[in-house]
């Protein structure tokens, strides 16, 4: 058993073309759009606002859970966190991220996307979701 930290919340989210929306963090960090879940709050939820704050996506239609995986904090490395992540589609192809930590966004295809992301475990899980859902 791991000692998380911290649990976090997002999702794999696909456009209509096919494309994985990536953003970036921290300045110069790139992820899934993910973050943290707040007291007392339902995980799906969670992953709904985070996608929304760190995109501007907020129409996202719920394809299925992926469960969770575990990783360190880019700018903590000693806090384990644990993220869940879903897997949601949008018919919404403008990116407005309202987060200010977080104000970059983009669709890239999944080759792309998977050689954007910083963290080798969000690279690792990118890659699994996409060969067990037959994306890109």
């Amino acid at each position: 058993m791991k000692n998380e930290s911290s649990v976090s919340s997002g999702g794999v989210v696909i456009n209509s073309l096919g494309q994985i929306l990536v953003v970036k963090q921290l300045g110069d960090t790139w992820s899934l759009p993910k973050g943290h879940v707040n007291e007392d709050e339902d995980i799906l939820v969670a992953a709904q606002r985070e996608v929304s704050e760190e995109s501007g996506v907020s129409d996202l239609e719920l394809v299925k859970g992926l469960g969770f995986y575990y990783r360190p904090r880019i700018d903590k490395p000693e806090e384990i966190k644990k993220i869940y992540m879903f897997l949601f589609i949008t018919y919404c192809s403008e990116l407005l991220p309202k987060d200010d930590d977080n104000k970059e966004a983009v669709w890239l295809n999944m080759a792309e996307a998977v050689d954007r992301l910083s963290a080798k475990k969000d690279k690792e899980f990118l890659m699994k979701v996409a060969r067990e859902n037959n994306l890109g």
